[in-house]
């Protein structure tokens, strides 16, 4: 329904990115429960799930940015101001210290190298499994996933972290948008799958779960266990499908259409939705990774320190509030804002 109506691209394009979740969770669950007598399919398959999981969270983190208005209108809002120290929200270690471009900065960073740590260390799982070093569950140190539930845990972490300080610095702003429903959402279908698995691991290290053998075929603990995890995924996947079209819901931008063109929605000259051409093109759009690979270059350049990137301008829009200095260059619908000195560091 999003790509029905798709009046807000900048916004949407995030949306339909982190729905597209309950699909590939689920079809990826499904197809390695198929494929569950052999006990290297589910790896492959997972390695996809692995993917896009931080895929999501980068998005979330960049659906903020654009329903607040881009780096600059964030920064006039929030900069200066102390960062509240508490232990319950795990800003005691930012005691002192003040929201700058350096936060925002942080909070991109540590969002963006689980997109690369989580893909990267994806392809070594296969190369291990392909070597027979890896098994789901075996935490001994000659096997590589202890190391790599390590590296996972400490990336995910970080980057929930991230997420989390992101919307304490800013959650009074993001009242309007309903902001609780969607963090909960993204963040318990992230962080409790993973948990959820770890769990499993330890029940099977345990002896908890046993393997399967009969004449036909046997199956490893470690094959079970991930079984158990991606039938249960297939089941949540139900629940957070119901969840999530209640916390990114499409009728807000069908609303802004209504009120653009009177009384029914439509799409141009093409009547009151939007054609299944201008549907697929929408699709296409929405799942071009290239402007997290912008954003990654952009975030993790030197030249940072210079400039903050604003949310692109859509179509017959004004720019989003600011109040930061004058100096402004454009790069084709990108609008970057002087806004600190070099040495305004978080």
């Amino acid at each position: 329904m999003h790509l029905r109506y798709y009046s807000s691209p900048n916004e949407q394009r995030h949306i339909v990115r982190i729905l597209f979740i309950v699909p590939i969770y689920a079809f990826d669950s499904w197809l390695s429960l198929l494929f569950f007598t052999n006990e290297e399919y589910y790896v492959y398959f997972d390695t996809v799930r692995d993917c896009y999981e931080a895929f999501v969270i980068y998005n979330f983190l960049s659906l903020c940015y654009e329903y607040l208005g881009g780096e600059s209108a964030i920064m006039a809002e929030i900069r200066g101001k102390p960062i509240e120290s508490s232990c319950v929200y795990g800003t005691c270690c930012l005691w002192g210290k003040t929201y700058s471009i350096g936060f925002l900065r942080f909070c991109k960073q540590a969002t963006l190298q689980f997109c690369v740590v989580k893909p990267l260390m994806a392809v070594i799982t296969v190369i291990l499994q392909a070597f027979g070093k890896y098994r789901d569950g075996d935490f001994n140190v000659a096997s590589g996933y202890l190391y790599a539930t390590i590296i996972y845990n400490i990336s995910v972490s970080l980057s929930l972290y991230a997420l989390f300080l992101f919307y304490f610095a800013t959650r009074e702003l993001l009242v309007p948008y309903n902001p609780v429903l969607k963090f909960f959402m993204v963040k318990s279908v992230i962080f409790l799958s993973f948990w959820q698995g770890m769990l499993l691991a330890i029940l099977e290290k345990c002896g908890a779960i046993p393997q399967i053998t009969s004449a036909d075929f046997s199956v490893g603990e470690g094959t079970v266990a991930a079984g158990y995890q991606n039938f249960i995924i297939c089941i949540e996947m139900f629940f957070a499908a119901v969840a999530l079209r209640h916390a990114f819901t499409y009728k807000v931008y069908m609303d802004k259409r209504l009120d653009s063109y009177g009384s029914f929605p439509i799409y141009g000259q093409y009547g009151r939705c939007a054609p299944m051409k201008s549907i697929s093109s929408s699709l296409k759009e929405t799942m071009n990774p290239g402007d997290m690979v912008q954003d990654a270059i952009h975030n993790f350049s030197p030249a940072y320190q210079q400039y903050t990137q604003q949310s692109t301008l859509e179509r017959g829009g004004g720019p989003p509030l600011s109040r930061s200095h004058s100096n402004l260059s454009t790069r084709g619908d990108n609008e970057k804002t002087l806004l600190l000195s070099s040495d305004d560091e978080f």
